[in-house]
Formats: C-alpha cells, structure tokens, sequence
C-alpha cells in the first residue's frame, strides 16, 4: 500500500528557535535481517500496536521489474502489499496477511517524469516524490494545482488514499481528481505472464479509473500516474487571526470566496484563523515559502521536552497547563505567520506571495543535512517525541453547519477540557469538491482535522478523553460523515461501506476483476474497507478500537467509565468519574 498522509499540527511551537538548518531524515519504513521484514509507518506504532511482519521485500526500478515481482507473487500465491519510502498512512493498510508475504517498495522506482506541454499532463512513476515532481513541473513553466499540505508523500501513496488540500474551484481540492490517467500491474494468467499493466486514460475507462484513482492498494500496484498542470501561477497568502462568531455562518462563504482557502479554529480559545489564499499572476513580485511550523525541523532535546510536559500535564489532569500552552502556541503562530517566509528565510508581514508549489506544500524536516544531526520531524518514533491520533472526517456541506454548532455546544460546557486539542493545530478546515472517484466523496464536502494525544500505553486513558470521542462520534455517526482512507482511529470506518452507497458495490466490482485471488487484500485493509467492527475486549475504546457499552471498555480501575455524551447523548464515550471510582474501590 502506498502511504499519503497530510499531518496538520504545531504543537508548542514557541519552544522552537527558528531553524534554518535541516534534520536527519525519517527512517525507511521497511527493515530486514535473517528472519524477515518489518513494515511500520512513520510513527513507529499501527493502530493496534503490534508489528507487521513480511517475508521479504523486493526495489524495482523499472515498470517491467515491477511487472516481473506481482508475476512471481501471482504465480507462487504470496500476499502482496506496496510500501514506499515514506509510510506516512496511519491505519495499517500496508501490512499483508500472512508469514510468507511479498513487500513491493517504489522507494526506487522515482526516476521518470515526463511534461506534455501540449497537452497539459505530466506523468510520474507511482515513486516519484511529492516535492520532486512539483519542481521539476515548476522548473518547466507549470505548476500543479493541488496537492496535500504536507510534502513526505509519494505520488502513488498520494492518490491512493484520497489526499488533498483546499479548493472548492476547478476541479478541487483532491488530488486524485486531477488524474487523467495511470497504469496498474495487475495479476494475471500464466498465459499472461502471470501479471501483466492495465493503462488507464480518463474518458476511455473511467469505470476502471473511478475505482483505481483512490484504490487503498488493493487493487494492484500503481505503476505511473497521469496528472493534469496548469500553466505557472503564484498565491497570495494572508492569515486572519480573529473570533469565531459566527464561524458556522461564515464557512460556506470563505471556501467559495477563496480558491485556496481553509480555516484552523482553536475551539477553546474561540479563535478562527482564516486563510485568505488566491491564485496570482507568475510576474507578480514575490518569493514566498510557506514553511509550516509543525513541519519544520525540531531540535531532538525539545521534541522529548514537549512531550515530556505534555505527558506531566495529562499524569496530572493539569487542564489549565494546557490551556496556558494553547494561548502560548497560538501566539507564537501569530507572530510567525504560522511559517510563512516572505523571501524564503523570515516572516515580514502579509500577503505572502510565492510560487504555487512553495506555497501550497510543506516539510522541510524530511530533508538531510551534513549541518547538524539533533534536529529531526517531531514526531520521529526514535527520538520519543510527539504521539497522537488523528481524526479526519469529510462531511458533505449540508451537515457541517450543525457539526459546528454542535461542537460549540460541547466547548461552552467548559472550555478547558479543549484546549488538548488547541495545543495542536486545533481543527483544521478545508474544502474539497464532489468526486467520480468510488472511494471518493460523492459531493461538495468540508474535511476536518484535529490531532490529540497518545499515550505511551494502550491502557493508560487520556485527559478529557471523551471530548474527543463524542466530536468523533458526532461527526461519523450523528452528522454521517466519511473518513480519510489514509487517517483516523478504527472507529471512524465503522459502517464506512453503507455512507458510500452503489459506489461501494461498483469499486467492489472492480477490485474482483483486478484481483480475483485477493492477492492485495489483508486482514487489515478488510477491516477499514468493510468497516468492520471486531469484538470488544478490556480498554478496547481506549484507543478508538470500538465504542464502548460496557464499563471494562474503558478503565475502571483508573476512573473512567462508559458514558453518555453530553451534548450528542447518544454517543458513548469513557469519562473519568472520581466519585464513581471511590465508590468502586
């Protein structure tokens, strides 16, 4: 499985010296010895916390040694699953079923890119970096109109689980709706070869294309993705950090007003930043970057500080020590634009105007450097950095409207109990338009992000813990919304295949013509495909495994029991309830 994921936090960034240096880069997510391979994503940790094995993993470099790998996988009746040289998925889409199981990289399958001008396409091997192919796009005069906000993604894992950024305009926000075409390397008879690539082209397949544009890996490997350009544009970027009256009235109108416009609002401190975000002439003056704060380098020692005070402030259920942090994060942001660099190096003043692929991307923490070696991405499994969830929820815009004033609700309970989240990145807002894709969303939507804390242990519960989990059962569950393939705790795909509708059956459709063996299927991709709910056990809501409907679910021993909500009363999430403790004990 090829892994995109788009992280969107800065916690406590005022810790953070404005480093101009670069880090050490992330590990390689596959590593072997005699007795096999292991596969992890970025953050070191699946969901379920165990490891995922394989048997061997093999680099093509080339289309046809991509061929010849699923040809010797088909023919020997081994698993397969891609990895890339990222692994940025967080649901364990990559991991393959079984002891003699094949790993298929693309971290080496990256060296062509090939610019139609004439027909305004450009055609990327499925390995091809996210950053690499922006400038080598820019370089020749065009630019791509959307990609994810952050950068350390492959442009196979990319559209594979429905990455994007922000835009209701043209054909919008996601990535996969900008592809015209790709060629996959399916199984195939022996007459075949026992594998063989099916090349797509958007008017001439489209029923194949709808199902392979966001396909999970589990149709096959992605061996070439076509993508649409443009010719070279800027943007105009400026930061409104204000109040979030009104926000439930004023959503609709900005994502229409602003091609590339989102809002990030920090609930507990009733802040809304909206980005004003709109395309410029490529003559304009200007030579912006848009460096993230949350993807910038971070030095080694303050990564375990923050999360060393994070850990003290949850051990002690120290509400007003995050909410302290959160007014301090949100002010340091202020101050640096959240990143913005006018000329490359500092943050002047607004608007920031740069090219399009320096301003809509970001993560200059990928990237090595002889200069220093204790900087590294923050959240980097090695060094005990950050560990959180995500939760991303894409709801058609109908209903966004009532999730907002919903979560206000909860907010004015007592604000503090938010303010973990605001300590992040608070919830991010973007916009993507309706899909043809079948795993895609079906309609005009409004996608939410918010990251939390993780704890070390799967069975040590968190501060405030049921906020979270009855904004997430609010928005997957009261407000129907979908998830992000590529994100979210296992309770978010829970019933995902009936939110799909007809295009369920119609990507099923297609996944049995393409791989009638399940040659790309694990127990872990049918779990998030088919939104299958496992049995419960001792804490399993804990970690976002299941819903809770029983005490044991959560902990009792530590105080948090099975509760009601307290807005949306039908949600069922873990609350600590000392009195309740004392009772027990």
């Amino acid at each position: 499985m090829r892994h995109s994921h788009t992280l969107h936090f800065s916690i406590l960034s005022f810790f953070v010296t404005i480093w101009t240096v670069q880090s050490v880069p992330p590990q390689p997510p596959v590593r072997c010895d005699q007795t096999g391979c292991t596969v992890s994503n970025a953050y070191g940790t699946w969901p379920d916390r165990k490891t995922c094995h394989a048997a061997n993993v093999t680099y093509p470099t080339t289309e046809e040694e991509l061929r010849k790998a699923v040809a010797y996988a088909a023919e020997h009746n081994l698993k397969v699953k891609t990895v890339t040289k990222f692994s940025h998925t967080i649901p364990k889409l990559a991991c393959p079923s079984g002891s003699d199981a094949l790993l298929i990289s693309t971290s080496k399958y990256n060296s062509v890119i090939e610019i139609e001008p004439d027909r305004l396409t450009v055609t990327a091997d499925s390995g091809v970096s996210l950053r690499e192919l922006i400038d080598k796009v820019e370089g020749a005069g065009f630019s791509i109109a959307t990609s994810s906000y952050w950068e350390g993604v492959s442009i196979g894992g990319l559209i594979s689980t429905g990455s994007h950024g922000s835009s209701w305009s043209g054909r919008g926000g996601s990535v996969h709706d900008h592809v015209v075409g790709i060629s996959l390397v399916v199984p195939a008879n022996s007459s075949e070869g026992f594998a063989k690539v099916v090349r797509l082209e958007q008017g001439r397949d489209d029923k194949l294309l709808n199902a392979v544009k966001v396909s999970l890996g589990v149709l096959g490997v992605i061996s070439k993705v076509k993508l649409s350009i443009e010719k070279a544009f800027k943007r105009s970027m400026t930061y409104n950090f204000t109040s979030d009256v009104a926000l439930e009235d004023i959503f609709m109108e900005h994502g229409k007003k602003f091609e590339f416009g989102d809002i990030t609002w920090y609930p507990s401190r009733k802040t809304a930043v909206y980005r004003y975000d709109i395309r410029s002439p490529v003559n304009v003056s200007g030579n912006g970057v848009n460096d993230f704060t949350g993807f910038q380098s971070n030095p080694i020692l303050i990564s375990r500080g923050v999360r060393a005070l994070e850990k003290g402030l949850e051990s002690t259920k120290n509400e007003n020590g995050k909410c302290t942090t959160a007014d301090t994060t949100l002010a340091y942001k202020k101050l640096t634009g959240n990143g913005l660099k006018n000329n490359g190096l500092i943050f002047t003043g607004y608007p920031v105007i740069g090219r399009q692929g320096k301003i809509q991307t970001s993560g200059s923490c990928l990237y090595s450097s002889s200069i220093r070696i204790d900087v590294a991405c923050a959240w980097d499994p090695r060094y005990s950095g950050l560990f959180f969830y995500e939760t991303t929820a894409i709801f058609p815009v109908s209903r966004f409207r009532d999730f907002l004033l919903d979560v206000k609700k909860l907010r004015d309970l007592k604000p503090a109990r938010l303010c973990g989240i605001d300590i992040y990145n608070g919830i991010l807002i973007r916009f993507i338009k309706g899909s043809k894709a079948y795993l895609g969303q079906t309609e005009d939507s409004v996608v939410i992000d918010f990251n939390y804390y993780r704890a070390d242990d799967e069975l040590t519960p968190r501060l405030n813990q049921d906020v979270m989990e009855e904004m997430e059962q609010m928005a997957f569950v009261k407000h129907g919304a979908k998830p992000h393939w590529g994100k979210n705790r296992k309770v978010g795909f829970f019933g995902v295949k009936k939110k799909l509708g007809p295009n369920f059956d119609r990507f099923l459709e297609v996944k049995n013509k393409l791989d009638p063996k399940k040659m790309f299927s694990s127990e872990w991709s049918d779990e998030i495909l088919f939104g299958i709910e496992a049995s419960k056990y001792d804490g399993c809501a804990l970690e976002g495994n299941c819903v809770c409907s029983e005490d044991r679910h959560c902990s009792p021993s530590k105080g948090y029991f099975c509760k009601q909500g307290l807005v949306y009363t039908q949600a069922r999430v873990c609350r600590f309830s000392p009195a309740h403790q004392v009772l027990v004990a």
